[in-house]
């Protein structure tokens, strides 16, 4: 009997082997056939400025007023804040918004964390001559502007989270980079990235019920930033990371900055009762709008507009 099963094992122990080398090849077929990622500079035609040692993208309204630089969250280019962008540059603001790298069409340099995004908003800043601007943090983004806040407060007139409470979370699985290898993580990364079904779900959520009409047009302009070369491995890196940000201790330590803390009523990426955490930690008004999902800016760009003044005031 026992020779029976030894040899049962060998062959369900080959035939294993067979399929794992099988699928590998099928992968690497696939990451062939399919296209790789491209020069930023190729799908897209900027603006870009040089910071240290990164080429960062990032876009503007208003030429005169008081500045304010518009941060996104994770995988959100600064195409995000199109419409809070041109409402704020008609109040008299002078608007930026940065593409924190791996997002948008920024160059894929790491370490990707909150101490190295926000030296590169504060070389962004000077690169552009931009003094004391208030700075607007969404959901992931929200740790850049509470660092900032925390290393030069001086140099900031205000900042405003925006569906992120900037505070740290997961991480520490370090075993999960491990085993992302190529050519599994390019074939799953490429397959995942073209699958507007994907897209169209993880959108619907972030909009809430109030969100656009998700369109082709609509959907290639989340797509779009994925194709940058070196995106796929920037995420491989980000991965056993967890959710960057700071602690409670680090935002109880915010002092001489003006805050706001906005968040959609709506919100099911993020609870809202994380938001009015933050703005507790950090002596902040709390906004709630009403109509808003996670993705507040393009759902109820007034209402941003509107806490951002509030911060001007």
């Amino acid at each position: 009997m026992r020779p029976r099963l030894a040899r049962w094992a060998r062959r369900l122990g080959l035939a294993l082997i067979a399929l794992f080398a099988a699928l590998t090849l099928a992968a690497a077929a696939y990451d062939l056939a399919t296209p790789g990622g491209r020069p930023a500079r190729i799908l897209h035609a900027g603006p870009f400025v040089r910071v240290g040692d990164r080429l960062l993208a990032y876009r503007r309204w208003g030429t005169r007023g008081s500045p304010v630089v518009l941060l996104g969250g994770f995988v959100e280019p600064s195409d995000v804040w199109r419409k809070v962008g041109p409402l704020l540059a008609r109040a008299g603001h002078r608007v930026y918004a940065l593409d924190l790298p791996p997002f948008g069409y920024s160059e894929r340099k790491g370490p990707y964390d909150p101490h190295t995004w926000t030296a590169e908003v504060e070389g962004f800043e000077r690169a552009l001559g931009i003094s004391r601007p208030v700075l607007v943090g969404h959901s992931l983004g929200a740790a850049t502007a509470v660092g900032e806040a925390l290393r030069r407060p001086s140099a900031l007139r205000g900042i405003v989270l925006l569906d992120g409470d900037a505070l740290r979370s997961g991480g520490g699985a370090g075993w999960a980079g491990h085993l992302a290898l190529d050519p599994w993580l390019t074939a799953l990364y490429r397959f995942l990235t073209g699958w507007d079904f994907l897209f169209r779900r993880v959108l619907r959520q972030a909009y809430g019920p109030n969100g656009p009409p998700l369109t082709h047009a609509e959907l290639a302009r989340w797509q779009r930033p994925f194709r940058v070369a070196g995106t796929a491995q920037a995420f491989k890196e980000m991965l056993p990371n967890g959710i960057a940000g700071w602690t409670t201790t680090d935002l109880r330590g915010v002092h001489g900055v003006r805050a706001v803390v906005a968040w959609g009523a709506l919100d099911s990426v993020d609870p809202v009762a994380a938001g009015r955490r933050t703005a507790r930690l950090l002596r902040a008004p709390f906004l709630l709008l009403p109509r808003a999902g996670h993705l507040s800016m393009l759902v109820d760009p007034r209402g941003v507009a509107a806490a951002v003044e509030r911060v001007l005031r």
